[in-house]
């Protein structure tokens, strides 16, 4: 099983990297809850694999490169965390943050929880 969570993670974040929208939702469940949390908040949350698609298809403007690296891996059963590594160079301004142009560099993790070989739920922290 981890093997096959592992491979599914790494198409993911190739996926992401590629700004591949169909490739990072070809392992999704229809029913998946995104979460994005930032300092312990919940700043984004999507349910169902449309409103993930549509959520990703907008976030994938704001940057002209990005590219998350997996540093570290652990897995529980149904739930992987990976530690990441981030960097993406933004292509659009950042109200009172970064400008258009500007790298970020950033760590944090995912989490993955698994269904019957299908992602259902997926935590960006930070």
């Amino acid at each position: 099983m981890e093997e096959e969570q592992k491979q599914i993670i790494v198409d993911y974040i190739t996926a992401y990297n590629n700004f591949d929208i169909a490739g990072m939702a070809k392992h999704l469940d229809e029913n998946v809850v995104f979460e994005n949390i930032s300092n312990g908040e919940v700043t984004h949350r999507t349910v169902g694999l449309a409103a993930f698609v549509n959520q990703a298809e907008t976030a994938k403007g704001y940057f002209k490169e990005r590219e998350q690296t997996i540093t570290s891996w652990t897995f529980s059963g149904h739930q992987v965390k990976v530690d990441i590594t981030y960097r993406g160079v933004l292509q659009v301004d950042i109200p009172n943050g970064p400008k258009s142009g500007e790298t970020l560099n950033l760590t944090g993790r995912s989490e993955f929880d698994f269904l019957n070989g299908r992602i259902i739920g997926l935590k960006d922290i930070s």
